[in-house]
């Protein structure tokens, strides 16, 4: 089984565009060239998204390009831009911009908006954009996998738009290093906070239970429940 689990990672290697290890979940299933995501249609935005990060992909510098768009992928329509106009909420990313800098293609796929949801302006420029940038210097150290989303399933925040896209009363994040043998996951309110991002690091278990996605399945079993049953800050840098 641990000799089958090195081929499969080694051969991931191979395409630097790859996106193994994707969660298990309800929702629509689309496959961008960078990222890959489950859609809620009831919620109007994604279960999770999912992606790789590694150096060759953060060397990219391409500019910032604002341009909005309905994801055409999502067969029941994605949210719309107008959803947000007025809402008093930012239209946070869950691939960050920073992220997809690689290509032109990869910045205008992070701006789709079913890569969007509500956040709370001083969340999403505070705490979360820090979780963001200590996210992308462990990708600058080495391939790193990263899923995010909203919690959907319980105390949501309200709607907003015509859409009735949902406001997450907390988002979470989970980082997978093949190479530190660790997982790492963060659940963080969506308002205000000063508290040090180690104070939102939980197990991975306590996520999959107030989502009820079940993440990185095609880890073999031994190695699946020992990642998403432990903490371990030693092996991730804190800056």
């Amino acid at each position: 089984m641990i000799k089958q689990y090195i081929l499969f990672y080694f051969i991931s290697c191979l395409n630097i565009f790859s996106q193994e290890y994707l969660p298990e979940s309800e929702g629509e299933i689309i496959k961008h060239k960078y990222y890959t995501l489950s859609y809620n249609e009831l919620h109007e935005q994604a279960n999770w998204v999912h992606y790789k990060l590694n150096p060759i992909l953060l060397k990219g510098s391409n500019p910032r390009i604002e341009s909005f768009k309905v994801d055409t992928l999502v067969s029941t329509r994605s949210s719309e831009l107008e959803d947000y106009k007025g809402s008093g909420y930012d239209r946070g990313h869950l691939v960050p911009a920073g992220d997809m800098k690689y290509s032109d293609e990869s910045m205008r796929e992070s701006f789709l908006m079913s890569n969007i949801s509500p956040q709370n302006p001083d969340f999403n420029r505070g705490i979360w954009r820090k979780l963001e940038q200590l996210v992308r210097d462990w990708g600058r150290e080495g391939e790193i996998f990263i899923t995010t989303g909203g919690i959907l399933l319980y105390e949501n925040l309200g709607s907003i738009g015509s859409n009735k896209v949902t406001i997450p009363s907390k988002f979470y994040k989970i980082v997978y290093s093949f190479d530190k043998n660790s997982m790492i996951g963060f659940l963080a309110p969506n308002k205000k906070s000063n508290f040090k991002l180690e104070s939102f690091v939980v197990e991975v278990d306590s996520i999959e239970k107030i989502t009820g996605i079940n993440f990185y399945e095609d880890l073999p079993d031994n190695i699946e429940n020992l990642l998403e049953s432990e903490i371990n800050l030693k092996k991730w840098k804190f800056n």
